[in-house]
C-alpha cells in the first residue's frame, strides 16, 4: 500500500523568506523520512523540490491552502495521498500510515494523531500533546475523494461570493463566515453545506513535530501567544531527545 502514497507539500513561500534554515532544515528531515514515496510540491514561487507545481503569488489564506492542496491531489497519481507542511518535523513511520490502518477505506480520511507541538516562544523548551487534534497537515487520504471533497467546497464558495459581490475570494473576508468553519476535511462538511465524510484515526509509532511560531499564518492573523499548550507536557521524546535540543538544532 506504501507504494501507492504521494506526498502533497504545499507552502506559501512565506516562512522561508523570514527563516530560511528552519525551512531548509525541516526539508531536509521530510526528504529524509519519505524514502522513495513520491514528492509533489505546490508552491507560490518556483522550487526545486520533489515535482513542482507553482500557483504563483496567490497570497496566504485558509482558502489557498486548499487550492494548493487539491492541484497537488490533480497532478498525483497515487491512489493515496499525505500532506506535508514546511514547519513540521515528520517522522519516518508518519509515511507508512498502512502499517497502522490495518483495512483502509477509500470513504474515510485518515488522520495521524501522534504528534506533539512546540511553542517556538515557550522557556523553557517543551513539547506538548492534545489528544483529539485532526489536523490537516497530518492527513492520509485517498485522492479522488479529497479532490472531489475539495472541489465542492470551492463550488459552495463561489455560490456564496458570486451572491455577495467579493472580487477577491481568494483573500479573507469578515463577512464570509464560510471561511470559519474552512479546515480540517471531514470535520466542518455540515457547517461548510457540502456532503459530510467520514474520518478515523490511527497513530504511528513516533510522533511528529509541529513547530509553533511568529511567522506562522495564524500567530500573525489572530492567535498570537493564545494558543494553548496541550494537557501532556514532556521535556524528552525517545529518538528525538530533549525538546530545547531540537528547538537549537532546527529553529534558533
Amino acid at each position: 500500500m506504501n507504494n501507492d502514497l504521494s506526498i502533497i507539500y504545499y507552502s506559501s513561500n512565506y516562512l522561508e523568506t523570514k527563516h530560511p534554515e528552519f525551512v531548509r532544515k525541516t526539508r531536509e528531515n521530510l526528504l529524509k523520512v519519505k524514502g522513495d514515496i513520491p514528492l509533489i510540491s505546490v508552491s507560490q514561487r518556483p522550487m526545486d523540490f520533489g515535482e513542482n507545481v507553482c500557483v504563483g503569488e496567490i497570497g496566504r489564506s485558509h482558502f489557498n491552502i486548499y487550492r494548493q492542496i487539491l492541484e497537488g491531489c490533480k497532478r498525483a497519481k497515487t491512489k493515496w495521498v499525505a500532506m506535508a507542511e514546511d514547519d513540521i518535523l515528520y517522522s519516518d513511520s508518519h509515511f507508512h500510515p498502512f502499517l497502522f490502518i490495518k483495512h483502509p477505506k477509500d470513504d474515510t480520511f485518515y488522520y495521524d494523531m501522534n504528534k506533539v507541538s512546540m511553542f517556538t516562544w515557550t522557556r523553557p523548551q517543551i513539547f506538548s500533546y492534545r489528544s483529539k487534534r485532526q489536523v490537516v497537515n497530518h492527513l492520509i487520504a485517498p485522492r479522488e475523494m479529497l479532490i472531489d471533497a475539495l472541489t465542492e467546497r470551492f463550488a459552495r464558495l463561489k455560490v456564496l461570493v458570486d451572491q455577495m459581490g467579493i472580487e477577491h475570494p481568494e483573500i479573507e473576508h469578515p463577512e464570509l463566515r464560510i471561511q470559519k468553519y474552512w479546515g480540517d476535511p471531514g470535520r466542518y462538511e455540515d457547517l461548510l453545506g457540502v456532503t459530510v465524510r467520514k474520518t478515523d484515526t490511527f497513530y504511528a509509532w513516533r510522533p511528529s513535530i509541529v513547530f509553533s511560531h511568529e511567522f506562522a499564518y495564524g500567530y500573525e492573523m489572530n492567535q498570537g501567544k493564545k494558543k494553548k499548550h496541550g494537557d501532556l507536557r514532556i521535556i524528552e521524546l525517545a529518538d528525538w531527545g530533549r525538546a530545547d535540543k531540537i528547538y537549537h538544532d532546527y529553529y534558533e
